[in-house]
């Protein structure tokens, strides 16, 4: 006998709220209801998967390699169920995409009336995090795209291409190294750099695509921003220099500030945006239309 896919969605319930009261809450059914299903589960793989203890539900070792498993067994059947519903029409009905903070405030607003236009039966619904929990949930099925920018590991995920992101510098408008030609990026390095903090991607590919080593966290003088528009009033301030992406500078978000934008000298100052999806997800067709039409705008 194999376990069902609704034992196994009581299971990644279970973990994920910690309780089985909230679990078959979650669930829409009794405790009771989901309490069988679990032990019904554990007949069947003929171990324990939860230790039920008075301070809350701890998997086992059994446990937590099912949910692993559950996890990518019910976001196939998912894609199974999208992909019945969506035949013959691409892009229409649910889809959950995630978008990176650094892309979300400057390409959305120019992509959602096209993709309105071209997918009007399309329900688009957003979340905005960054890229590593954006990839997490993706795998586990919470996510059917994401938008993100490259390089960043994407095994396990398939990509299409939207378009190159340069970037560029961002100086305050009265700084010494303001001028007509492109910028050296050790100069800038050398200027009082500030980046946003870890967890933003775009703070590696600054690193990566312009040969910088990072600041030192203790060193004086030493700032960090947690978004772009903070970053943008940072070097407004005088407190240093950075980097912007080309689609945030295009956008106006440093029109208001005293900043001075600049190009950048090195051989690829630049990000690549693609769409990614789960590997052998039904979505892959979905995705290479949503980059294609984000390519046109």
């Amino acid at each position: 006998m194999l376990p069902t896919l609704r034992q196994l969605q009581y299971l990644k319930l279970l973990a994920e709220q910690g309780s089985f009261s909230r679990a078959a809450e979650a669930a829409h059914v009794t405790q009771p209801t989901l309490s069988a299903g679990v032990q019904e589960l554990e007949k069947i793989l003929g171990a324990p998967v939860v230790d039920r203890a008075r301070a809350g539900v701890i998997l086992t070792p059994i446990g937590e390699e099912a949910v692993s498993r559950a996890s990518d067994i019910l976001a196939r059947a998912e894609d199974l169920v999208q992909a019945a519903k969506s035949a013959g029409q691409p892009l229409s009905g649910r889809f959950r995409l995630g978008v990176i903070p650094t892309i979300a405030p400057f390409l959305l607003p120019k992509a959602l009336p096209a993709l309105r236009t071209r997918f009007p039966k399309l329900k688009l619904f957003l979340r905005e995090d960054q890229t590593h929990k954006l990839i997490a949930a993706l795998k586990a099925g919470a996510l059917d795209a994401a938008l993100i920018a490259l390089p960043y590991d994407t095994q396990g995920l398939e990509t299409a291409m939207v378009g190159e992101d340069e970037l560029m510098a961002a100086l305050p408008a009265n700084h010494p190294l303001v001028g007509p030609d492109a910028i050296a990026p050790e100069r800038l390095a050398e200027a009082g750099l500030i980046l946003l903090e870890d967890g933003h991607c775009l703070r590696e590919h600054v690193l990566a695509n312009c040969g910088i080593e990072p600041p030192k966290p203790n060193d004086e003088g030493t700032f960090t921003a947690t978004s772009l528009p903070t970053l943008v009033q940072m070097i407004g301030s005088g407190l240093g220099v950075s980097f912007l992406p080309a689609m945030a500078v295009e956008a106006g978000l440093a029109e208001d500030a005293p900043i001075s934008i600049r190009h950048v000298a090195t051989a690829h100052p630049s990000r690549q945006i693609v769409v990614a999806w789960r590997a052998g997800s039904s979505r892959g067709v979905e995705g290479r239309l949503l980059a294609e039409t984000l390519r046109s705008v």
